[in-house]
């Protein structure tokens, strides 16, 4: 008789927790079925300027990445009677309008660029928005090579700790080389074909900050021919959000100390702050820094600027946008 009583109470927890669990699971999708219709009205949206257009490429097509937006900020006066330099930025949905991103935050990078084109400061240019692929960012942006020299060990500790930020599910496999690929190979062929540009490596700059700062500097490392260029802004040395026990950055650190394009005909942008995530970065950046001195780059073709105070944000970023943009395409 106890048995039975037993087995019965076993049974009828059993039906709690699997009921549960299957409420859990329909809540957690009617969730992401509100988040889904929720970016896909963003997305309809395009950004609103102060000053110039934005021309949208919906969910351009790639054999290499999943499709996603293009949006191509053009300049006042814009013309094809001139040619342009070209600005690829990561994120590009956090770019312009701070009504439509996620955290009410933009780079505001309309309004820096236009103001230091008509002060005569910097070359005209145009700005190509890429927007990250939402749920596949971490691995598109997350330099690969540096990463394939990890051992298995090093590199489930890696996939730990991203799957505890909760960047994915299943094993992390970078996929930054095939990101690239889409960048070279399709992206800036069609920039150039449809707009008026000046496709040499002088005048195609790469920017972007945190994780996309860190695919910034891979870009120019794996691309020297195309980039002459790269702003690092907040540059995510980590790849994860640790420090200790950690063994990526010395794997960034290694490959940088043989990858590092030539100092004569390129130029790398680096800033910090210490506050929120950014202040994980001091004592890497100094490292960073050392590479960058033993390979000879000089005031000429490199700079890292230290922000006491600043944080990881669009509102730090927006604030010192200025500073990139002036060693970069100053005139």
């Amino acid at each position: 008789m106890f048995s039975q009583i037993l087995c019965s109470v076993k049974i009828y927890i059993f039906m709690k927790q699997s009921l549960f669990y299957q409420i859990a699971r329909l809540m957690k999708a009617l969730l992401c079925m509100c988040l889904s219709f929720s970016m896909l009205d963003a997305a309809a949206q395009l950004p609103a300027v102060s000053f110039g257009a934005i021309n949208r490429i919906d969910s351009m097509p790639s054999k290499f990445v999943t499709a996603r937006n293009i949006d191509v900020w053009l300049p006042e006066g814009y013309s094809h009677q001139k040619k342009y330099a070209v600005l690829y930025m990561h994120d590009g949905q956090m770019l312009f309008d701070s009504a439509i991103t996620w955290n009410h935050a933009a780079w505001e990078a309309d309004k820096m660029v236009s103001k230091l084109i008509k002060e005569n400061k910097i070359k005209d240019l145009i700005i190509v928005g890429i927007w990250n692929s939402g749920s596949n960012r971490h691995s598109e942006y997350f330099p690969q090579k540096p990463y394939e020299t990890l051992t298995q060990t090093e590199k489930d500790s890696v996939t730990a700790h991203v799957q505890r930020a909760g960047k994915t599910n299943a094993d992390f496999n970078p996929t930054s080389d095939n990101y690239l690929k889409f960048l070279v190979t399709e992206l800036k062929p069609f920039i150039d074909r449809t707009y008026s540009t000046l496709t040499d490596r002088k005048n195609t700059f790469i920017a972007g900050s945190s994780m996309g700062g860190l695919i910034s500097l891979y870009a120019i490392c794996e691309y020297p021919k195309i980039f002459g260029g790269a702003a690092c802004m907040s540059t995510h040395w980590t790849g994860i959000y640790i420090v200790e026990g950690n063994p990526f950055p010395d794997a960034v650190f290694k490959y940088l100390s043989t990858h590092l394009p030539n100092p004569i005909n390129h130029k790398i942008y680096f800033d910090y702050g210490d506050q929120t995530l950014d202040a994980l970065y001091p004592p890497l950046q100094k490292k960073a820094d050392g590479i960058m001195a033993v390979a000879e780059f000089t005031e000429k073709s490199w700079i890292t600027n230290y922000f006491p105070g600043d944080n990881h944000s669009e509102n730090s970023w927006s604030k010192r946008l200025n500073f990139p943009l002036l060693f970069l395409l100053e005139k």
